[in-house]
């Protein structure tokens, strides 16, 4: 029924009623309830595409590209596009079906590094395969056949574009970003509106060529690329499509040596995040997987698996992504060595975290959430194998005690968590214990600081992760969460 406000006024009027202003008129509370007993976010969130872009967890990057055939690793943007000459097309297939064999779900290449030369024939510059000294040279198109290639592989895929371009003569002024670089980040799009991420280097200008005219130009990034114009573009045709660095929904974890910090908040800057932040900025660590450059070296090497592991416990987790660096060769391809190796670390992986011995235990908790219409908060939704479903406690039960039981001995090396992360990150304490006979309790990874959780942690029980040792035989888990921001929610209990 629609009211008449003045009409009702002067009605009331008319009978001796004191007048009531609008203010007055009681409004009716139409907010919905909460029929499923859901808590409350602990702000801030994450947004979808940074859910997403969290689940991919591990993933590959290719730096390819004129430092490929200069030996460079920043090109000054005055190599002739001739020297760019690739003995044999680029096979992106081949580095993706390779990092797949090594438990990756996905990549990022590279297509453009700072001496503005572009791996595909753009329209936006000259500097590009186009001219490159010879035909496999021109025939290079790495977005269009990296794109094509983790399509058909089920794999997420994202474009390296760097901002700085030491190449351009227009570099520094309002006319390059407007007609060069956002006109580049739109040609990518061309190649794929499905992409995962959009890596954009932090450098800020310097030295260059610059057409020839060469000198020093520096900009201030936060005003010069006009982030948040391009964001609401690229958003706006790519949805789940994250914005690394200058994009502001994800951060670099602070170094390049495949390491986050033992507490480390989704939010903030660096290794370790901040827990007052107000901006959900997820941690990502840049790493690479041979001893040498970014880009490839005829005589550099792949670590070794305990290396690599070590950079997949310390980053994966200690809730960070792990995008780890694998350069093709001047054959476009990467070299057989490259390859054997992630294969060897694929097996690793699975051998170590590919069976949740969880799935089979019991699991309890000292403090259930009451259930509402349509969702439950069991213990058990710890070991349902669903992201989507989690167990919480009351609202008062910060400190809260979760047990897996087995009724025969198991021999475990980790235990791993996971929060339900689309309710804000909360966990600040807990620990972890095992039990032999169920009834008496070990601390274990006691020189750990078992701090933060997030979206992923994985506690090496022996408190290294280095050695993988002989793991411990027991019957019980006991995790008990001693502090947290709000009320705890973990979707997952993995054990290994």
């Amino acid at each position: 029924m629609t009211i008449n406000i003045p009409r009702l006024l002067i009605s009331l009027a008319a009978l001796g009623a004191p007048a009531l202003l609008p203010a007055q008129i009681a409004l009716v509370d139409e907010r919905p309830a909460n029929p499923d007993n859901e808590p409350a976010p602990v702000f801030p969130v994450p947004t979808e595409r940074q859910m997403l872009w969290n689940e991919t967890e591990f993933y590959g990057f290719f730096h390819f590209g004129m430092n490929t055939f200069t030996g460079l690793e920043w090109g000054g943007g005055d190599t002739d596009p001739s020297v760019f000459t690739p003995s044999s097309v680029p096979d992106p297939r081949q580095w993706l079906e390779a990092i797949k064999a090594a438990g990756m779900k996905g990549g990022i290449a590279v297509v453009k590094h700072h001496d503005g030369f572009c791996l595909w024939p753009t329209a936006t510059t000259d500097y590009n395969v186009s001219r490159a000294g010879n035909d496999a040279g021109k025939a290079t198109n790495i977005p269009r056949d990296f794109g094509q290639a983790a399509r058909d592989l089920g794999m997420k895929y994202g474009f390296y574009i760097s901002p700085w371009d030491r190449n351009n003569i227009h570099y520094g002024d309002s006319s390059y970003v407007s007609e060069v670089f956002v006109k580049q980040c739109e040609e990518m799009i061309e190649y794929g509106p499905d992409q995962f991420e959009m890596w954009f280097d932090g450098a800020n200008g310097g030295d260059g060529y610059y057409g020839g005219t060469g000198g020093v130009r520096q900009i201030d990034a936060s005003i010069y690329y006009n982030m948040p114009n391009l964001r609401h573009r690229i958003h706006s045709m790519m949805p789940d499509c994250v914005m690394w660095g200058l994009g502001g929904e994800a951060r670099w974890i602070g170094n390049e040596a495949g390491w986050a910090g033992e507490t480390c908040w989704s939010y903030g800057n660096g290794t370790q995040g901040n827990e007052n932040a107000w901006l959900w900025r997820g941690g990502e660590s840049d790493a690479k997987a041979t001893a040498g450059g970014w880009f490839w070296k005829n005589d550099d090497d792949m670590r070794s698996l305990d290396r690599l592991w070590k950079m997949y416990l310390e980053t994966v987790g200690r809730n960070s992504t792990l995008i780890l660096n694998i350069p093709p060769n001047q054959n476009g391809k990467l070299p057989d060595t490259y390859v054997a190796r992630l294969k060897e670390f694929g097996n690793l992986l699975q051998q170590r975290l590919g069976t949740d011995l969880a799935l089979s235990a019991r699991a309890t908790a000292s403090d259930t959430r009451t259930a509402g219409a349509a969702r439950t908060y069991d213990a058990s939704n710890l070991i349902d194998g669903d992201k989507d479903t989690y167990w919480a406690p009351s609202d008062s039960g910060i400190q809260s005690v979760i047990t897996l039981e087995w009724d025969k001995s198991q021999n475990i090396h980790y235990v791993a968590l996971q929060e339900y992360i689309r309710k804000g990150q909360r966990i600040k304490d807990f620990t972890i214990e095992t039990s032999t006979d169920g009834v008496n309790f070990t601390r274990m990874a006691s020189e750990i600081p078992t701090t933060t959780v997030g979206y992923k942690r994985i506690i090496p029980l022996n408190g290294s992760t280095d050695e993988y040792g002989d793991g411990f035989d027991c019957r019980a888990v006991r995790i008990t969460i001693n502090d947290a921001k709000a009320c705890p929610l973990l979707h997952t209990v993995s054990v290994f």
